[in-house]
């Protein structure tokens, strides 16, 4: 055993603050509440359901990984957001037609006690989204500063101790870094002078970042991926992770293509397109917005196979990435992948997956985990980037010179052992050989 990090505990209730009150809020606010009123389980959460190994595998020492480490229990989260909707949380739900009516009418008291701050928010970031409830501000500064207060409000009114924000909001428009994002000092005097280099997501997290609180993005934005961001989250000792929820289509994506990279299998294209009729495939309908999530999916092969290391075998492959909006499938979103590989002596192979998937479904739980990591990683007195939350994402973030990693399995393995390493319990290498030697 080595030393465990020092972790103060997860006393008191836990802000969870969501920009967006759309599908995937909901579906997470309403997961939580059923799971603490018996109604359902946790599926799909690695923080509720899933275990980690300690020590040799003779120790046979498998606990949650909750009783490992101090998380927040569900019983203390307290659920707040934004939205440029006014519906409630039970009103957007049954909206998004995400869950059954049946749950939602079981769930009704709790939901419809979220109601949604004003929004910041500008139709020049988000083509295909407008709404009545909307923050009004001199500037992008003022606007944050209107943010800030709504924070302090809402943990005063609920009585919480700790909070983070996890953006659920929809995708922005595609964004490069400039200038104006390379240090604070430029970065909130563009805010006052309402630079276009500013998107609302941005100032979210700024807001958060100025009142000690932990920032997770859950879209493909630019948002705290920029230097002034990193700067100050690291001055206020405030961790960050990101971006973009990873699903449907870039998980198998993450899982497939190490297994075609382990076994030394050449790839010649990958064709994906999807169908998805939810409130983000409409966002997603606009060039803009889909540039920005294009760039976060088509980044994953790349960095996974080495194509400059592989040259042979990965040096010339197609990629192609669709989103169709198909507004009669709702929520229900469907993938299809045709991959083209090759084998031995070169001759061609193929695999093709039918994803039927539910995008909130699968994210919610992933939106769960990220707030209890995030926090903890709070409390542990971690700060900046945490890449080891990589496994949550399609572009994690990562210090600058680094690449980052895709492998779902070896993001899975750093993830774990950094809970072992906040745990005091050795890292687990999975060499295995102590076992057979004498």
């Amino acid at each position: 055993m080595k030393k465990p990090r020092p972790i103060a505990p997860a006393s008191g209730k836990l802000a969870v603050l969501l920009p967006g009150l759309g599908a995937v809020g909901t579906t997470l606010i309403a997961g939580v509440e059923a799971v603490r009123r018996g109604l359902a389980k946790p599926i799909g959460s690695l923080t509720q359901m899933g275990t980690i190994r300690l020590g040799k595998r003779t120790e046979r020492r498998t606990p949650l990984i909750k009783e490992l480490v101090p998380l927040a229990p569900l019983d203390q989260i307290c659920f707040g957001g934004w939205d440029v909707f006014p519906d409630d949380a039970y009103e957007s739900a049954c909206h998004a037609r995400v869950l059954e009516e049946s749950l939602l009418e079981k769930l009704k008291e709790p939901l419809s006690a979220v109601k949604p701050m004003t929004a910041v928010f500008s139709p020049d970031y988000v083509k295909r989204l407008d709404g009545p409830n909307v923050k009004r501000g001199a500037n992008k500064l003022e606007l944050g500063e209107q943010l800030r207060e709504d924070i302090r409000r809402f943990m005063r009114e609920h009585g919480c101790e700790r909070a983070v924000m996890v953006w659920c909001a929809s995708t922005e428009v595609y964004l490069q870094p400039q200038a104006v994002h390379g240090q604070l000092q430029a970065f909130e005097a563009a805010m006052a002078a309402n630079d276009p280099a500013i998107a609302p997501s941005m100032i979210y997290a700024w807001a958060a970042l100025k009142e000690g609180i932990p920032f997770a993005n859950g879209a493909p934005n630019l948002t705290v991926d920029i230097p002034a961001l990193q700067q100050l989250a690291k001055a206020q000792g405030v961790p960050i992770a990101g971006k973009d929820f990873k699903t449907g289509q870039t998980l198998m994506k993450t899982v497939l293509a190490p297994m075609l990279k382990a076994r030394m299998l050449g790839l010649e294209g990958w064709f994906s397109t999807n169908i998805l009729g939810n409130r983000d495939g409409e966002v997603l309908d606009d060039p803009g917005s889909f540039k920005t999530k294009e760039v976060s999916k088509l980044s994953v092969l790349d960095h996974i196979l080495q194509p400059e290391l592989y040259p042979d075998l990965y040096g010339k492959f197609d990629h192609k990435v669709q989103i169709h909006y198909y507004r009669p499938r709702g929520d229900n979103k469907e993938g299809w992948d045709n991959i083209d590989i090759k084998g031995w002596l070169g001759y061609p192979m193929q695999i093709k997956v039918n994803f039927l998937c539910r995008d909130s479904i699968l994210a919610a739980p992933v939106a769960l985990d990220i707030a209890l990591f995030i926090d903890l990683a709070r409390r542990a007195g971690m700060s900046g980037i945490q890449e080891w939350m990589s496994f949550y994402f399609k572009s994690p973030m990562v210090a600058e010179g680094l690449y980052p990693e895709h492998d779902l399995f070896i993001q899975l393995t750093k993830l774990k052992n950094t809970l072992r390493h906040l745990a005091g319990e050795e890292l687990i290498t999975h060499l295995g050989l102590d076992y057979y030697e004498p």
